[in-house]
């Protein structure tokens, strides 16, 4: 695998989160050459258009690490049908103030898991109309929403056998769709 860096940004700041514990999980299904990073949100400011001109550290600092990356992975789970705000905020921020956009024509993905048995299908279904506006290409197909039942994590933390090779493929499809869609310089 080509070497690949890739931004991590999980749409849930609790400390025990199922989407934490998932992304922690798919960086030990990566193959060597794909580094991951994870770009924390919880630390930036609520989006407030007149501080556009003196953008917080916080915000500097996420999107100088969202610009130097080939690819980014959501892991987000679904609050009251949608993304939650702190995901909204982190994108936000990110695409402000106009023309300067750092999330513009870098692959994405999303992933979730969720106690519901529909996963995380309508938080991913608004995230992916976000990432259109931003110009984020996004990984349409395979749509990965998981439920999160006992066993799905072994007690390492790892995705359990019999889950481990369906999110694998996944993960494999969503590397080549950064390879095929990264930006040039």
């Amino acid at each position: 695998m080509e070497n690949l860096k890739i931004a991590i940004v999980v749409g849930s700041l609790r400390k025990e989160s199922f989407n934490r514990h998932l992304a922690n999980a798919i960086i030990q299904l990566a193959p060597t050459g794909v580094q991951f990073t994870f770009a924390e949100i919880g630390g930036l400011p609520l989006y407030n258009q007149d501080e556009d001109d003196h953008q917080a550290e916080s915000v500097k600092k996420f999107k100088a690490q969202i610009s130097t990356v080939d690819g980014v992975l959501f892991v987000t789970p679904e609050y009251n049908r949608s993304i939650p705000g702190v995901l909204k905020n982190a994108l936000d921020h990110g695409s402000r103030p106009y023309g300067q956009n750092v999330w513009g024509k870098i692959p994405a993905a999303i992933i979730g898991i969720s106690p519901s048995p529909v996963g995380t299908a309508l938080a991913q279904q608004h995230l992916r109309g976000v990432l259109a506006a931003l110009d984020m290409p996004t990984l349409a197909q395979p749509e990965m929403f998981l439920q999160m039942k006992e066993g799905f994590f072994e007690a390492s933390g790892a995705i359990s056998e019999a889950s481990q090779q369906f999110v694998k493929g996944w993960l494999d499809r969503f590397l080549v769709w950064v390879t095929l869609n990264k930006k040039r310089a």
